[in-house]
């Protein structure tokens, strides 16, 4: 299985739990953007443990320097995810009653761009 697949794979991963946050996070009053801001930091956690093992292979010990290199390459495809997700809840009401329609859509627009940029300078043999 090649690497951008197994990315795919932790990303929809990375999905279940940014939607699963955000659900709970709503649900206990955290509100649409608090809610958002949460559970993207608990996925992003969560999808770099999963890359740094299963996609990239990474030999060296886990650090919090690699985590916040993973989070800060990943700020360019978290814009464009969390940009597609304000957009459409602003402006589509279905979106807003339910927004994991948001996080999809976002998650699969920052896809790529996360994709390239963690190969490049997080996961760099």
């Amino acid at each position: 299985m090649n690497a951008f697949l197994r990315f795919a794979l932790v990303g929809a991963a990375g999905f279940l739990v940014d939607a699963g946050v955000l659900a709970l996070a709503v649900s206990m009053g955290a509100g649409l953007f608090a809610g958002r801001a949460l559970s993207y930091l608990v996925a992003a956690t969560f999808t770099w443990a999963c890359n740094r093992r299963f996609t990239f292979a990474a030999t060296q010990a886990p650090s919090v320097g690699e985590w916040a290199r993973f989070l800060v390459a990943n700020a360019g495809g978290g814009i464009v995810n969390l940009g597609v997700y304000s957009a459409l809840v602003v402006a589509v009401p279905l979106v807003a009653h339910a927004p994991v329609l948001g996080v999809a859509a976002g998650s699969i627009a920052g896809l790529t761009v996360n994709f390239l940029l963690s190969r490049r300078f997080v996961f760099r043999a």
